[in-house]
């Protein structure tokens, strides 16, 4: 299993999933009001802004939520001013890690996210620390009742995707940054809305800790992911399937 979706599925076994979706609700609702406001309020017109709405209906939001935020983007003087910050260091085992930020206050965001790796056996690098070990992809995902595997993969590399991977749970399809909105759209007007789509970091090389630098690892990018200025968080970690089970025993007995 892949490094990221596999410490996502450990940390999620911890519980906490009530509070863990309030969050990402309002992340998903600064994305959109950022995307609005720096573009067209109109999601036909605005490929962020209807990449961010397309997140925030999959999360089962309610529109009203989405409206009202794209209302609050487009009131001229109205409502915080984000910036966008991208942080890069490693953590314990020298795993690298990438955290996305939107705030209002980067000296806050800027001292929250040195803490955090500080405090759990990592430390905060300069800009470009850590990139040259992941990849920019664009992802987009369908559920495998959308097309058989090989409409997917006929329409994808037709639309100029660069991959298809697909299985029992459904189609992953990856890009390059310059080409995602062009091969979204395309494979949204044959198959309909994707289930996800956005851009990713993919790591190009994957670091394999001992089960108690794991632990490590993976409270610090809970304790990053549960900031709310934080977006998202990707790192290269690789859990062994031994791992995985002495965590999750740690997890139960604890």
């Amino acid at each position: 299993m892949a490094g990221h979706s596999q410490f996502k599925n450990i940390m999620h076994r911890k519980g906490a999933q009530d509070a863990r979706r309030a969050r990402q609700f309002a992340k998903t609702i600064r994305e959109i009001t950022v995307a609005a406001r720096i573009g067209l309020p109109d999601p036909a017109a605005n490929p962020r802004l209807r990449a961010a709405v397309a997140a925030a209906r999959e999360m089962n939001m309610p529109k009203d939520t989405i409206d009202r935020a794209i209302r609050k983007a487009s009131g001229a003087g109205e409502g915080s001013e984000y910036a966008e910050i991208r942080y890069e260091g490693y953590g314990p085992a020298g795993v690298a890690v990438i955290v996305e930020a939107l705030t209002d206050n980067r000296n806050r965001t800027t001292a929250d996210v040195r803490a955090a790796f500080s405090k759990h056996g990592g430390a905060l690098g300069e800009t470009n620390a850590v990139t040259f070990l992941f990849n920019r992809l664009g992802v987009i995902r369908y559920p495998a009742a959308a097309a058989s595997a090989d409409a997917m993969l006929e329409a994808a590399i037709e639309a100029g995707a660069e991959d298809v991977q697909s299985d029992a749970e459904g189609h992953e399809i990856t890009t390059t940054p310059e080409d995602f909105f062009a091969v979204r759209d395309a494979l949204e007007s044959r198959f309909g809305s994707p289930a996800g789509a956005g851009l990713e970091w993919r790591p190009a090389t994957l670091v394999s800790p001992d089960a108690e630098k794991a632990a490590s690892v993976l409270k610090l990018l809970e304790v990053l992911e549960e900031n709310d200025d934080v977006q998202s968080v990707t790192a290269n970690l690789e859990i062994s399937d031994a791992v995985a089970e002495s965590l999750s025993l740690s997890a139960l007995s604890g």
